[in-house]
């Protein structure tokens, strides 16, 4: 293994070529790009559609969000905009750093540690104000 070529890399490559032939437009397609169209929607916004208003006495938005970036990281943590985005909600939906940070260590105990380390990483990307994929 002396190659340090990156075989995501290629894949990217791979899939961008795909994309360009279909459409030509989706040339220039980047994750990061599609991630700054989706606006972080207020808490309440949140809360009546994800939240327990249809289901009372059920989980909150934050609650419902906090399992969605457990999932995330479980799978993988492939996700990096679903990631960023859930990240941002969840923190919109009162979340604290602590709770997110607590979310994605549990999910490593599932998902392993590759997976809980990008996470983490994107999560606290997010946390910190970060400028790259986010809106």
């Amino acid at each position: 293994m002396t190659d340090p070529k990156n075989p995501f890399d290629d894949l990217m490559k791979l899939g961008q070529g795909w994309a360009e032939a279909m459409g030509p437009a989706m040339e220039q397609f980047s994750p990061a790009a599609l991630e700054k169209m989706w606006p972080t929607m207020p808490r309440e916004v949140m809360e009546t559609f994800w939240g327990n208003t249809h289901n009372p006495g059920g989980l909150g938005a934050k609650e419902k969000l906090l399992l969605t970036l457990q999932g995330l990281t479980i799978l993988g943590a492939q996700a990096e905009a679903q990631i960023r985005l859930t990240v941002r909600h969840a923190a919109e939906a009162g979340a604290t750093e602590k709770e997110i940070t607590e979310t994605v260590a549990l999910a490593g105990m599932f998902g392993g540690a590759p997976a809980m380390s990008r996470a983490m990483n994107l999560a606290r990307e997010v946390l910190s104000g970060g400028t790259e994929g986010q809106a």
